[in-house]
């Protein structure tokens, strides 16, 4: 029976590692969808990726295997293949970022069931390797990041192509789930995790600008391209951002500031419309100083006072620390965060589903709003196996013996 969770009654089997196919399985979960992950017997490449506690526990995979189901199996055997392709068959969706090839192949698999749902992520659209750190040196971006002055590339630390991947994934996923539901055919899919960062390359106007202009965007360090944004420190050594991108926000910020006459006498000395978000970069250090004039003579809490009060939109420079630490948004009180105990690693913050669904019948608003621990490695072997292939305890019991599955450990 369909419970509240939006997505309960969706099963999908999850082969993967590292962030893209993980983090857009732990979507679907979140919403209520029931991911099985398999792994080989011990864990898989990314079972004990950094960051880890004292003990050796991957906090990196416990945090993105949030809500999941874990089998264990010995994935040389053609056993423990022939089990994952029955499971895969009988949830009827699949996610990878194993090579489709062998068992996995989708013609292989779809021979099981035709109606299957398919994702299956690569490096690149012909098959060959790359991850997120490799894409994103092709594509360009660590050309602009960093300081205006600096020569050499500045590498993200953030996955960001990964992630987006994972999302991509997960609506790739539902997009074909309501084809199936309406036409009874299945979907495979062949996702480029570089196919990805190239069309948001091209979507965000990188490509456009050099082929129409034939223009190279410069290195900007924090400035906001083509708009207004500015870092500003407080006499007590804070650091905070402010953005005045729309109207409303370049008139709040200036007011927040006591900036107006002398932004007006900038835009009369060089014939700019400060209307206009493009003539306010054109004069951005000179607004910048003019508003750090302001910052530096208060303290950071009597900046913030000021600007939330003026309806600025900004935010603090802080450390991941101070993020946890001070932030109100990390306290269970305001709705993502809830504590849990997480096997083997302990009591820590861990956020639900970052959907917030109105209240009203059917939302399963409750059940979204629950965070997850991920599962001990084979917690679910057992339960997946006899739940959904029938398996009897004898059988599941045999298939221990012989080394082709394994339980929580």
């Amino acid at each position: 029976m369909i419970g509240d969770a939006v997505l309960d009654g969706l099963r999908v089997v999850e082969g993967s590692a590292f962030v893209a196919a993980p983090s857009g399985g732990m979507a679907l979960a979140q919403l209520g969808a029931e991911v099985v992950r398999f792994d080989r017997i011990g864990g898989g490449i990314d079972y004990g990726r950094w960051p880890l506690t004292a003990e050796g526990r991957s906090l990196y995979w416990a945090g993105l295997n949030k809500g999941k189901k874990s089998v264990a199996v010995n994935l040389r055997d053609p056993a423990a293949q022939e089990l994952l392709s029955e499971l895969i068959g009988a949830a009827g969706t699949f996610l990878t970022n194993f090579p489709a090839q062998g068992w996995m192949a989708p013609e292989r698999l779809t021979a099981r069931r035709a109606d299957l749902v398919m994702v299956a992520i690569t490096g690149n659209r012909d098959g060959t390797t790359a991850v997120d750190y490799t894409v994103n040196a092709a594509v360009g971006f660590p050309m602009v990041t960093g300081p205006a002055d600096l020569d050499g590339p500045v590498n993200s630390v953030l996955p960001a192509w990964d992630l987006l991947c994972g999302q991509t994934a997960a609506v790739g996923i539902l997009a074909a789930e309501r084809r199936r539901l309406l036409t009874g055919d299945g979907s495979v899919m062949m996702l480029a995790l570089s196919d990805v960062a190239l069309a948001a390359t091209a979507a965000l106007g990188y490509v456009a600008e050099v082929q129409v202009n034939g223009a190279i965007r410069p290195r900007g360090g924090n400035d906001l391209y083509g708009a207004f944004g500015v870092e500003l420190s407080t006499a007590d050594e804070r650091r905070l951002y402010a953005v005045g991108i729309s109207g409303r926000q370049w008139a709040s910020l200036l007011e927040a500031t006591g900036s107006e006459a002398a932004v007006a006498g900038i835009a009369s000395a060089r014939g700019l419309d400060f209307t206009d978000e493009g003539d306010r970069y054109e004069a951005r250090h000179e607004i910048k100083a003019v508003m750090q004039d302001w910052a530096g003579a208060r303290s950071f809490a009597e900046a913030a006072e000021r600007l939330d009060a003026l309806g600025v939109c900004w935010g603090p420079y802080q450390t991941f620390a101070e993020l946890v630490e001070n932030d109100p948004r990390c306290s269970p009180a305001a709705g993502l965060f809830r504590e849990v105990d997480q096997s083997g690693i302990g009591p820590y913050l861990v956020p639900g589903s970052p959907l917030a669904f109105a209240p009203g019948p059917g939302t399963g608003t409750d059940a979204l709003g629950d965070a997850a621990t991920a599962p001990v490695l084979g917690q679910h072997t057992d339960e997946v196996l006899a739940g959904w292939l029938g398996l009897s305890a004898r059988e599941i019991g045999r298939l221990h013996d012989a080394g082709v599955v394994a339980g929580g450990s």
